[in-house]
């Protein structure tokens, strides 16, 4: 799993919940799955991540860190989850579309 929350969220006592991105060892195509290579991320081989499987957890269920994500592999991320989300034109547009 990936963690998607924004570091203030996670380090706020205040919030009990982080969201995080479940990761898959089956190859998916598609914006809502890019690769994640093995190595400095802490896989043992090249993943998918399952953006449309995005759900919150409780921050006391996370043990510990096992690495970290390039930012190509990063950027992939917050492509997929503006998609997911359809937080596109909230993000291009200086004013708020209702």
């Amino acid at each position: 799993m990936h963690c998607v929350s924004d570091p203030a969220v996670i380090a706020d006592q205040r919030f009990p919940l982080i969201a995080i991105v479940p990761v898959t060892g089956t190859p998916g195509e598609g914006a809502l799955y890019p690769l994640l290579q093995p190595g400095r991320s802490g896989l043992a081989r090249t993943s998918s991540a399952l953006i449309d499987h995005l759900r919150s957890v409780d921050k006391r269920r996370i043990r510990r860190v096992f690495g970290v994500v390039s930012t190509s592999e990063l950027d992939a991320l917050d492509e997929g989850l503006v998609l997911f989300l359809g937080l596109g034109a909230k993000l291009t547009s200086p004013e708020r579309a209702d």
